[in-house]
């Protein structure tokens, strides 16, 4: 009955080291990503952004508005024409004491007139140069906004990137030390099976192999994690094939 029991407690710990031998062939020969400088991301980042593109067109907004109203005293300044065709009628009457005489003519007229005029309203002599001077603050105000969005996508990218450097570097360090357990666990293996070790003792060892296993899914997951939410700030995906050795 011992017999048994320890051949079920050796097939079974024998499983898991073969699933862990077979993710680790792929884990250590996995080399590290290189990514882009830090200014490229920075910039691509500044680039696709929506609220960043949202604040350069107010800018232009603004800047149209200064325009406007430095051009503003033009609507005081006009031409304007009038023409008008029609029947006329002349009644016209003659009293000289003794008799009165009466006469009536009726003409076709073309009439016309044309002109330039001038108005000077008081508010916008008095108001022009304030209205001037609150487009050129408004303009002013847009820049300023446009650059503290800039300054925070700066800040956000830079984070991102040496979180991600960070899991990177942690998930290499789980990787070998997976590996180095993996190895170890083979050695104890056949010590095991040799009778050189206890169960208790491979029990014992095979709980902290998979317990490191557990810390690296953990630190893959994390290092993935931190990897998309990168990709997704600056606006395209890192290629899989920029990579160096450990």
């Amino acid at each position: 009955m011992k017999s048994l029991l320890k051949f079920i407690l050796i097939y079974s710990i024998t499983c898991c080291i073969c699933v862990t031998v077979t993710a680790q062939d792929s884990i250590v020969n996995k080399k590290e990503m290189v990514f882009p400088p830090l200014p490229s991301l920075i910039d691509s980042a500044i680039k696709h952004n929506a609220a960043v593109q949202y604040r350069r067109l107010e800018i232009e907004v603004r800047e149209s508005n200064v325009t406007t109203q430095r051009n503003g005293w033009l609507r005081n300044l006009g031409v304007q024409g009038d023409s008008r065709y029609g029947t006329i009628d002349a009644f016209s009457t003659n009293a000289n004491g003794v008799s009165s005489n009466f006469s009536n003519t009726t003409s076709k007229q073309l009439n016309y007139a044309a002109g330039v005029y001038v108005k000077i309203p008081i508010f916008d002599l008095v108001n022009r140069k304030n209205q001037v001077k609150q487009a050129k603050t408004e303009v002013e105000e847009a820049k300023r906004l446009a650059e503290s969005q800039e300054a925070e996508i700066r800040q956000i990218v830079i984070k991102q990137y040496q979180d991600v450097i960070l899991k990177q570097k942690l998930l290499t360090i789980k990787s070998l030390n997976l590996g180095s357990a993996t190895v170890n666990m083979e050695m104890v293996e056949k010590e095991f099976r040799n009778g050189v070790i206890p169960v208790t003792e491979y029990v014992r060892l095979s709980d902290m192999t998979a317990r490191i296993q557990s810390d690296y899914e953990l630190a893959k997951s994390d290092f993935i994690l931190a990897k998309q939410l990168l990709e997704d700030t600056v606006g395209f995906t890192f290629a899989n094939t920029n990579s160096k050795g450990n």
